[in-house]
């Protein structure tokens, strides 16, 4: 393929998304069909402290009343300060999230620097709105946007809906299937002064309780060693709680549960 070369008024610039329509390379959601048998159901969630956010996810697809997969990771990390949880149709998901984390790479190297964390909420709102044809056809993405702000020192968090408007959390986010039963108990459990190990503690406790009354979402799979994806953003960037630590938090809560 020989290298484009565009005029001045049509360059599209750092804007990858731009640059693959100019060259005839996204692919048309008109072709879509929803009478496909796709796999999807999930509980994520955000949830802001003092020196940053987390996010987590579980690791259940469903397709219909099946166990699609048991361990897909729907928490991505998409640059150094900023990951993205997902929900709705799985493919159109992962393409989506992969396309926004190669644009925000893209836009580094073009521009010389970091998109703010503002600006990856915007351009991910854009291509959920992208989305919407295919959302109607029953194809819908539904992000979970969280990051830290080296601007404002804090952690920020955004839900969307499926038209592409979005909507900053003060203190926690959740969408998904058992996002009901696990926003209710974030929002008993959370506090201004929340640490990070409380943070992490309560998003467990939040899927844990989810998964307790909503079949599309996974729990903790102790036999087969299967956890939630945990992790934390702060000003030092992304972090992945390890297993080890996510074993001994839901056994803590399996011990809570015997004793009662």
């Amino acid at each position: 393929m020989a290298l484009p070369i565009f005029s001045l008024q049509d360059d599209p610039g750092p804007n990858l998304i731009e640059l693959l329509n100019k060259m005839g390379l996204t692919p048309s959601v008109q072709s879509w069909s929803s009478t496909l048998d796709v796999p999807h159901g999930t509980t994520c969630v955000a949830i802001k402290y003092s020196g940053g956010v987390v996010i987590a996810g579980d690791r259940r697809a469903t397709r219909a009343n099946y166990i699609a997969n048991r361990d897909m990771e729907k928490v991505v990390q998409t640059d150094q300060f900023s990951a993205v949880a997902i929900s709705g149709s799985v493919g159109p998901a992962v393409d989506m999230i992969k396309l926004f984390a190669l644009q925000l790479e893209h836009y580094e190297k073009m521009d010389g620097r970091l998109l703010s964390l503002e600006g990856k909420a915007n351009f991910l709102a854009s291509m959920v709105k992208a989305n919407l044809p295919a959302a109607m056809q029953g194809f819908v993405v539904d992000p979970l946007f969280a990051g830290f702000d080296t601007h404002d020192n804090a952690g920020r968090i955004w839900t969307y809906d499926a038209t592409g408007a979005r909507y900053e959390q003060n203190e926690f986010g959740v969408i998904g299937s058992g996002s009901t039963l696990a926003g209710t108990v974030i929002k008993v459990n959370w506090k201004s002064d929340l640490t990070v190990d409380d943070s992490i503690t309560l998003a467990c406790r939040a899927l844990w309780e989810a998964a307790d009354g909503d079949s599309a979402t996974g729990g903790a799979d102790m036999l087969r060693g299967i956890y939630p994806i945990v992790a934390t953003v702060e000003a030092d960037g992304w972090k992945k709680i390890s297993d080890d630590r996510l074993q001994s938090i839901y056994n803590s809560f399996d011990e809570e549960l015997k004793s009662r």
